[in-house]
């Protein structure tokens, strides 16, 4: 069953489902440089004010799945999909969808922090993720 399929069928087992999006995504950004370094990848591949919108107050602009393939590679998005149980279409599309959302997270105060510990916030996230996700609290992972 797909995520979200999962999602919409408010099944128990999502958060199992979720966890390896936010292990890859978090696994991305480490080997990424963080979120500088991630920043950076985005800005070589003329993405540079989409992803500086995520950091910032103000609109988040969209990514496209393709864009995200680009930018992380096929591998990667297979390894993500694989783990998730979808193809690599969807993986990309679910990290576009995703990935603003995370790097808000990351970035409350408007701004690139060097000092946070990405795994750490990224672990911090997953209730609240998995929340929005699925429109109700979870109540442990």
């Amino acid at each position: 069953m797909s995520l979200p399929n999962s999602v919409e069928g408010g099944k128990a087992d999502l958060k199992t489902e979720a966890n390896p999006m936010i292990t890859v995504l978090s696994g991305f950004l480490m080997q990424s440089g963080g979120v500088q370094g991630l920043m950076n990848k985005f800005t070589q591949a003329g993405l540079g004010n989409v992803f500086s919108s995520w950091v910032g107050s103000g609109p988040r602009q969209p990514v496209t799945g393709d864009q995200i393939q680009q930018i992380m590679g096929s591998e990667q998005i297979k390894g993500l999909a694989a783990k998730l149980g979808v193809d690599p279409a969807e993986a990309s599309q679910l990290v576009a969808e995703h990935l603003p959302k995370i790097i808000n997270h990351l970035t409350p105060a408007g701004k690139i922090d060097l000092s946070i510990n990405v795994q750490q916030r990224l672990a911090g996230l997953a209730p609240s993720f998995l929340q929005k996700l699925t429109g109700h609290p979870v109540r442990s992972l």
